[in-house]
């Protein structure tokens, strides 16, 4: 399957730079995964999209401060790094630049000192593999020195950087926002809860490898960057019990998506625990963990919109964007949302 046929033109005047006032204020187009049939909405009507006993399923990690600017302590050289994942404690991978000066053994300062840095290893696509040292907690010290790594297409300043959180944040660990969550607010959720609904929560921290587009000609070749899922006994419990009594289960976002289907078997049923996902869906792909998807609308050739692809059909995801485009909806992580049914 080519890349090329997940590509669109957008222009670039519908990238959301800065978000909306009122979270749950942005537009929602939904389309049917049957039909085809698209409709017109606001994110404030989701609970007229779902029936009592359905569960949705949200990810409540929390975004890191993960950018860093710091100097080669040997020569002073300027350096950026971008938190990927921890791989274990105290040793992260990073995204470096000037990577090819980051050799392994190089020690990079940040803050005359504060936190320290050592490369053990070389990876590729100026990926390294630090070793970190400071005194205290690792996410304080981050909350001095670090940046919130708002994606590449952003230009804007974030005035306030809980808007890149969603309000329902908890576990750090995350370089970028589960999108699909920022649209809720707590009338939405309280209303929802009201109709009987069930809301859970599950963890799932946000690599970069998940929004990076596929340079692969044959999407076969694309290799997935791996990310930590965590998820209860209690959580998979209510999941399994709205699968049995024939209600939906309905994933907010790609990334609760990509867990639940990493860890439900064959009938759907699905495990707690932690672990490691590289799951890559596109089209063809045979879904066993949810019944619909909260999404955003994604970068044109990601992996995202193969997964959206695999979900609502390519013919029906490339139409809805097509109308997206047409009715101006706004795109990427401030973006409008898309319910698929």
């Amino acid at each position: 399957m080519r890349t090329e046929e997940f590509n669109f033109d957008l222009p670039e005047n519908l990238i959301a730079q800065s978000p909306i006032e009122k979270r749950d204020d942005s537009r929602m187009l939904t389309v049917d995964r049957v039909s085809g049939e698209i409709e017109h909405k606001r994110f404030y009507e989701i609970s007229e999209m779902l029936e009592k006993g359905d569960t949705l399923v949200l990810n409540d990690t929390k975004v890191i401060p993960a950018r860093l600017y710091g100097k080669k302590k040997a020569t002073g050289g300027k350096v950026e790094l971008l938190l990927v994942a921890e791989e274990k404690e105290k040793t992260w991978l990073v995204m470096a630049r000037p990577a090819k000066k980051l050799k392994v053994g190089t020690t990079v300062i940040f803050n005359e000192g504060l936190l320290e840095g050592t490369v053990t290893e070389e990876r590729e696509e100026g990926l390294r593999l630090i070793n970190f040292q400071y005194t205290g907690d690792f996410y304080a010290v981050l909350d001095q020195l670090g940046e919130m790594p708002l994606p590449p297409y952003i230009g804007k300043t974030l005035q306030n950087p809980d808007r890149y959180q969603t309000i329902y944040s908890k576990n750090l660990g995350s370089v970028a926002a589960p999108t699909a969550g920022l649209h809720f607010t707590e009338e939405v959720i309280e209303e929802l809860e009201n109709k009987g609904i069930n809301i859970v929560y599950i963890t799932l921290h946000v690599g970069l490898g998940t929004f990076k587009p596929v340079e692969a000609e044959n999407i076969l070749d694309h290799k997935m960057h791996a990310e930590f899922y965590h998820i209860t006994s209690e959580v998979a419990e209510i999941i399994n019990k709205t699968r049995n009594q024939g209600n939906r289960v309905i994933a907010v976002g790609t990334t609760s998506c990509r867990t639940l289907e990493s860890i439900a078997g064959k009938e759907g049923k699905v495990e707690a625990g932690n672990g490691w996902t590289d799951i890559f869906i596109y089209p063809g792909y045979r879904f066993r963990g949810i019944d619909g998807l909260i999404t955003n609308f994604h970068l044109p050739k990601s992996t995202l919109i193969m997964l959206v692809s695999a979900f609502a059909g390519r013919e029906n995801t490339m139409n809805a964007y097509k109308e997206a485009i047409e009715q101006k909806y706004r795109f990427y992580s401030f973006g409008d949302a898309m319910f698929i049914k």
